[in-house]
């Protein structure tokens, strides 16, 4: 059984898909999509930059998404099938476009407004977030409930947690962290994403979502807000909970192999996902898709 993993934010590079897209027509043929979708020329931003650019909050989001489904949309051609998507995320989005829940251009259009909206709530409520490590879920979140004003945002695998809040929080939160021997590191990210603060974006998001009507996954869709297999009446609900509601990703890829996957191939930039899935099954069959020397693999996959 196959699952697909599609990544969050984060995980996007200057020139990622560069050399997909000189390889590959429907690779070029989705970048271009992209840019028609949603007016401006955000291909010339991912091949150029400045990293300043990419990096936006509402540049970054759209522009894993185009590159993730580039990805996907290659090797498809190559024969790759999934059994059941999941993303970290804004990865959800991705995986939904896999399950044909939701066409490109229209989850480029939400995407679109979930960044802008993500973006201008971290501008109104400024946060940061921090990633905990060598902790268990019930320490780290002692460790915020004692800080005040952060909140655990992503759990990511067994001693990985990500913490979200306040500037003043987060710099709380590594102060103790320090003082106790805990090892913590501050992100670079553009607001308290997965908490309380970023509830302006959900109102703000709310609208775009009513306004989609999902059509029933095929391969199935496992939520990592909810850790479960979601129908496409469940989805613009999951997608608006998103925003305030930690990640739950380590929980979710232990409900994937709970179904039977075995194989996890990860489309889009980075390994991120693919690393985090080997601190949870060390022996789970893993691939990544991020450029044309990746596609090689694909037969041995679906073998």
């Amino acid at each position: 059984m196959i699952a697909l993993l599609f990544p969050g934010q984060g995980a996007q590079q200057v020139g990622m898909g560069r050399d997909l897209c000189e390889a590959h027509p429907t690779a070029a043929a989705t970048f271009a999509e992209a840019n028609d979708a949603l007016g401006y020329d955000i291909t010339k931003i991912i091949f150029e930059g400045p990293e300043a650019d990419l990096v936006r909050t509402d540049v970054c989001q759209p522009a894993i998404l185009t590159m993730s489904i580039a990805c996907l949309r290659v090797a498809e051609e190559h024969g790759l099938r999934g059994d059941v998507a999941l993303g970290h995320s804004l990865g959800e989005y991705p995986a939904l476009v896999a399950c044909g829940s939701i066409g490109f251009d229209e989850a480029l259009r939400l995407v679109g407004e979930r960044g802008a909206a993500m973006q201008a709530a971290g501008e109104d409520r400024p946060g940061t977030m921090a990633a905990v490590l060598g902790q268990s879920d019930e320490q780290v979140q002692a460790l915020c409930e004692e800080v005040g004003d952060v909140w655990p945002a992503n759990y990511n695998c067994p001693g990985q947690v990500v913490a979200s809040g306040t500037v003043d929080g987060i710099a709380q939160l590594l102060a103790l962290a320090g003082e106790r021997g805990v090892k913590a590191t501050q992100l670079k990210v553009g607001g308290a994403f997965h908490s309380p603060l970023m509830a302006p974006a959900s109102h703000r998001l709310a609208p775009a979502l009513e306004a989609w009507d999902p059509t029933p996954p095929s391969p199935a869709f496992l939520c990592t807000t909810t850790a479960l297999v979601e129908p496409a009446d469940r989805m613009r609900a999951v997608l608006l909970d998103q925003l305030t509601s930690p990640v739950r990703f380590g929980e979710a890829v232990d409900v994937a192999l709970a179904m039977g996957a075995t194989t996890f191939v990860e489309l889009g930039p980075g390994r991120v996902l693919s690393g985090l899935v080997r601190r949870i099954k060390r022996d789970a069959s893993l691939h990544q898709i991020s450029g044309p020397d990746d596609l090689v693999g694909i037969s041995e996959v679906m073998a």
